[in-house]
C-alpha cells in the first residue's frame, strides 16, 4: 500500500510535502529569522501556532488530493491547497515587510530597561499600504484559483468584500486613523511615562508599552498590570506626557501637605529643609539634588495652610517610588521637629443664654421683643 501511495507522488508533491513538514516542525526557528528576539514579541507563540496550522491544513488538503481519484474531489482539493498557500504566503509576506519597514524607519527607544525599535507614523502608514497591496494581490489570486474567471463573477466577489468592509469601517477605521495621528504628533511614543485623566475617573500613571494598529497597551505603574485602550478612545482622554518635560532640570514634581495655623512658618521651613537634606543623603531617592528646594504656600483654608514641596527628577520610570520615598522623608522630618502633618479640624463654640424660667435655650416673646428694640 505504501508503494502505491509513493507511486502516486511526483516530484512536485515530494517538494510540497517536504517543505510543509519541515516548516511545521521548525516553525519557531523559521520565525526567529523574521523576529530575532522572540521575547520582544508578545504574540510570538500565537504566530507559531498560526503558521503551523496553515502548514497542517496544506498537508491535509494536498493528501486528500493525492489519495482520492475522483476528478471533482481532486479539483476541489487543489483549489483549497492553492487558496491556503496564498493565505500562508500573504501572511508571511506581511509580517516580513512590516519588520523590514520597522527596521528601516522605526525609532530606537528604551522600554522597561530594554532597547527596541518602536513604530512611527511613517512605519504605520507604510505598513497599512503594504498590507492593503498584498491583500489585494492575494484576493485577486484567490478569485482566480477558485474559478471566478468572468468579470461579473470576480466583480461580485470583490464587491461583496468591499460592502462588508464599508459596513464595518466604523469599527476598525477610526482606530487606525487615530493611531496614525497619535504617532504623527510625536506626543506619545513607546517607552514614554504618561498620566491619563478622564472625567469621573482617577488619574492613571503608566508606561506606553505597545502602539498597535487598533489599540495601545499601557503598563500601569501603580498596580503593575497592562491596560488596553482603543486609539480613538485614547485621543479623547487628557494625556500628560511626563517623559517630555520642558525644562533641562527635569520633571517638576509637587507634594502637598496641610499643616495647622498654630505652627510657625520658620519651624515649617526648617522641617522641609531637613527633609530635603535627608533625601539628598539617600541614594535610592532618584531626584535632581543639585537644585535648591522650592517651598510655597498654595492655599490658606479654613482649617490649615496648604504647603507645596517641589523637587525635580529625570527618572520618570521611578516616579511612583520617588514620590513615596520623598513623602516618607517629610514625615520623618515632621516627627523630628514635632510638627503634625494631620489636617486639623476647627470648631466654633456658640454660647447660648438659657431661659431662666423654663431652662430652655429658646427665648420667649418678651425677650425677643427686647432684643429687637435694642
Amino acid at each position: 500500500m505504501i508503494q502505491n501511495i509513493l507511486s502516486q507522488l511526483d516530484s512536485v508533491a515530494y517538494i510540497l510535502l517536504t517543505v510543509n513538514i519541515l516548516l511545521l516542525i521548525f516553525a519557531p526557528q523559521s520565525l526567529k529569522l523574521v523576529y530575532p528576539d522572540p521575547s520582544k514579541v508578545p504574540t510570538f507563540s500565537r504566530k507559531v501556532m498560526t503558521f503551523r496550522a496553515l502548514n497542517l491544513l496544506i498537508i491535509v488538503v494536498y493528501g486528500y488530493y493525492i489519495f482520492y481519484q475522483n476528478k471533482e474531489d481532486q479539483a476541489l482539493a487543489i483549489k483549497l491547497v492553492s487558496v491556503l498557500a496564498i493565505v500562508y504566503l500573504a501572511y508571511l509576506l506581511m509580517h516580513l515587510i512590516h519588520l523590514l519597514i520597522l527596521r528601516q524607519y522605526g525609532k530606537i527607544r528604551k522600554v522597561e530597561g530594554k532597547e527596541r525599535q518602536v513604530p512611527t507614523h511613517q512605519t504605520r502608514l507604510l505598513s497599512v499600504f503594504s498590507s492593503i497591496f498584498i491583500a489585494i494581490i492575494a484576493l485577486i489570486s484567490t478569485i482566480h484559483f477558485l474559478g471566478f474567471n468572468s468579470l461579473l463573477e470576480a466583480g461580485g466577489v470583490i464587491g461583496f468584500i468591499g460592502v462588508f468592509l464599508a459596513l464595518t469601517s466604523s469599527i476598525w477605521a477610526p482606530d487606525i486613523f487615530h493611531g496614525i495621528i497619535i504617532l504623527n504628533s510625536d506626543m506619545l511614543s513607546e517607552g514614554d511615562v504618561i498620566e491619563l485623566e478622564s472625567s469621573g475617573d482617577s488619574a492613571i500613571i503608566g508606561v506606553v508599552y505597545r502602539t498597535k494598529m487598533f489599540h495601545t497597551v499601557i503598563l500601569n505603574q501603580v498596580n503593575n498590570h497592562r491596560i488596553m485602550i482603543r486609539n480613538s478612545r485614547l485621543r479623547d482622554l487628557t494625556i500628560h506626557n511626563l517623559s517630555k518635560f520642558a525644562s533641562a532640570r527635569g520633571l517638576r514634581e509637587k507634594i502637598t501637605f496641610k499643616i495647622g495655623y498654630d505652627c510657625k512658618v520658620s519651624h515649617i521651613e526648617k522641617m522641609f529643609t531637613s527633609a530635603y537634606e535627608m533625601a539628598k543623603a539617600d541614594a535610592d531617592i532618584l531626584f535632581e539634588d543639585q537644585y535648591d528646594m522650592e517651598l510655597a504656600i498654595d492655599d490658606t483654608g479654613d482649617h490649615a495652610v496648604q504647603w507645596s514641596f517641589y523637587y525635580y527628577t529625570k527618572e520618570v520610570d521611578a516616579l511612583i517610588s520617588t514620590r513615596q520615598k520623598m513623602v516618607k522623608t517629610v514625615y520623618l522630618a515632621s516627627i523630628e521637629h514635632n510638627i503634625s502633618l494631620a489636617t486639623p479640624v476647627t470648631y466654633v463654640r456658640h454660647v447660648v443664654n438659657y431661659n431662666e424660667k423654663n431652662n430652655s435655650p429658646f427665648l420667649n416673646e418678651k425677650q425677643l421683643r427686647n432684643n429687637n428694640e435694642s
